[in-house]
C-alpha cells in the first residue's frame, strides 16, 4: 500500500467498507423536533453502492451512529453488512473480513475522523473525503477531491470498478 502505487492497490480490492457521518453523509447533522438525527446523503453515492453490490462486491457500513433510518437506507441499496453503534470499528471490520474470507489488503475503507483510525491502519486501501481530519488524511493513500456527503464514495467505487472492467456494462443502466 503506497500513494505511489495507488492504482495498483485498487486492482486488489474485492470489498468496500464505509463510515457514514462525514463520508456518506454531510458532516453536519440536523436535529428533528423529536430528537432524531437527520442526515443528507448523495444519490450518486447510493447509485454506486447498489451497482457495486450487483457486481458482486461485499460492502460494509461501519458507523458509530444508531439511527435505524441509516440502516434502512443502506439495506435498500443491497448492503447486508450494516454495523450500527460500532463503538470499536476494528471489531466490525474484522468480522466483515472474516465473513467473506478476505485479506486486509483486499478491502478498501473510507473514513473521515478519529474513530476510523484503527480500521484505516488495518485495511488494504485507506481513503478519505477531501474534508477529513488531518490524522486520517495522513493515513490515506487516496484523498478524494470530493467532500463527505458530496460524492466521495461514488468517486472511489467508480475508480475501482473501472480498473476491474466492471463499470458501464449492461447492468449500469438500471437500479
Amino acid at each position: 500500500m503506497s500513494k505511489q502505487n495507488f492504482k495498483e492497490d485498487l486492482k486488489r480490492i474485492k470489498a468496500f467498507a464505509f463510515d457514514v457521518d462525514g463520508v456518506l453523509s454531510d458532516p453536519k447533522v440536523h436535529l428533528a423536533a423529536d430528537g432524531q438525527l437527520l442526515r443528507t446523503m448523495n444519490t450518486k453515492d447510493g447509485y454506486a453502492i447498489q451497482y457495486a453490490t450487483k457486481r458482486g462486491y461485499p460492502i460494509a457500513i461501519i458507523t458509530g451512529g444508531r439511527t435505524e433510518s441509516v440502516g434502512q437506507r443502506f439495506a435498500n441499496l443491497g448492503i447486508e453488512d450494516i454495523y450500527l453503534g460500532a463503538s470499536e470499528k476494528i471489531r466490525d471490520f474484522n468480522e466483515f473480513r472474516d465473513k467473506y474470507e478476505l485479506q486486509d489488503d483486499e478491502i478498501l475503507f473510507m473514513g473521515d475522523d478519529l474513530p476510523d483510525y484503527e480500521v484505516m491502519k488495518a485495511c488494504g486501501v485507506p481513503c478519505c473525503p477531501a474534508d477529513a481530519v488531518e490524522e486520517i488524511k495522513s493515513l490515506s493513500v487516496y484523498i478524494s477531491h470530493v467532500k463527505g456527503g458530496e460524492g466521495c464514495v461514488r468517486d472511489i467505487i467508480e475508480q475501482v470498478l473501472r480498473l476491474h472492467g466492471k463499470w458501464m456494462d449492461g447492468e449500469a443502466f438500471s437500479w
